[in-house]
C-alpha cells in the first residue's frame, strides 16, 4: 500500500463495515434463490422426490408435471452438477426456513469496528492514562483500536520517542489486546493497530 493511503483506508473502515452488513444482508437472500418450476431449462435433470427417493433422469417438463401432480414445486438444488439435480418441495416454505436460518446466523455474527485513539509525543500522564482506559473499554467490547499520532512541524523529529510511547501504550493493554500491526510511520502520521486478545480455549 502506497504512502498516504493507510490514513485514508482507516478513516473509512467503519463506513465500509456498515456497507458490508447491507451487502451481506442482500447476498443472503440472493444466495438462497434457486431455479424453480418453469425457470428450469435444462434438457435433462436428476429428480429426487420430496421423500428423498431418486426418481431417475428425465426431461425437465416431465419432472415439472410430476411435481405439479403432487402439488409441489420443482426446485433445482444442484445446477452445477453434470446432470442438474432437482427436488420436489414446497418452495415457499423452504425459502422461508432458509432465510430464517440465514438471518439468525447473521445476528450471531459480531461486526468488529475500529476505534481511534490519538496520542502525541507531548501527552501528559493524565491524558495518557485516560486514553488507555478508553482503549481498554473498546478492546474489552471486542473492537479493534487504531492508535494514531499526527506530527506537525518539527514534531516529526520525535518519531522515535512516539514509537516508544506507542509500545508503552500497548504494554499497558497487554491483558486485553495483542499488537496486530506494530507502529508504522506513514508520511506525517504514525499508527498502530491493537486487536482484542483471543479468548483461551477451555
Amino acid at each position: 500500500m502506497k504512502s498516504g493511503s493507510f490514513a485514508h483506508f482507516f478513516s473509512h473502515i467503519n463506513h465500509f463495515q456498515e456497507e458490508e452488513v447491507k451487502v451481506i444482508s442482500k447476498a443472503l437472500e440472493k444466495k438462497i434463490d434457486n431455479l424453480v418450476n418453469e425457470e428450469i431449462q435444462f434438457e435433462q435433470v436428476m429428480v429426487i422426490s420430496d421423500l428423498g427417493e431418486q426418481l431417475g433422469i428425465m426431461d425437465a417438463k416431465s419432472a415439472l408435471r410430476l411435481a405439479e401432480e403432487r402439488n409441489l414445486d420443482l426446485v433445482c438444488v444442484a445446477p452445477q452438477a453434470k446432470t442438474p439435480v432437482c427436488k420436489f418441495m414446497d418452495y415457499s416454505k423452504y425459502r422461508y426456513e432458509q432465510l430464517k436460518r440465514a438471518r439468525e446466523a447473521q445476528k450471531n455474527q459480531k461486526i468488529i469496528t475500529v476505534k481511534e485513539v490519538r496520542l502525541s509525543p507531548t501527552i501528559d500522564v493524565h491524558d495518557f492514562e485516560t486514553k488507555m482506559r478508553n482503549a481498554n473499554r473498546f478492546l474489552s467490547s471486542g473492537d479493534k483500536v487504531k492508535v494514531n499520532c499526527r506530527f506537525r512541524g518539527r514534531m516529526i523529529e520525535q518519531a522515535d520517542k512516539t514509537k516508544n510511547l506507542f509500545f508503552k501504550f500497548a504494554s499497558g493493554l497487554e491483558e486485553v489486546s495483542v499488537i496486530e500491526r506494530e507502529p508504522v510511520l506513514d508520511g506525517r502520521n504514525m499508527f498502530m493497530i491493537l486487536s482484542p486478545k483471543p479468548e483461551k480455549k477451555k
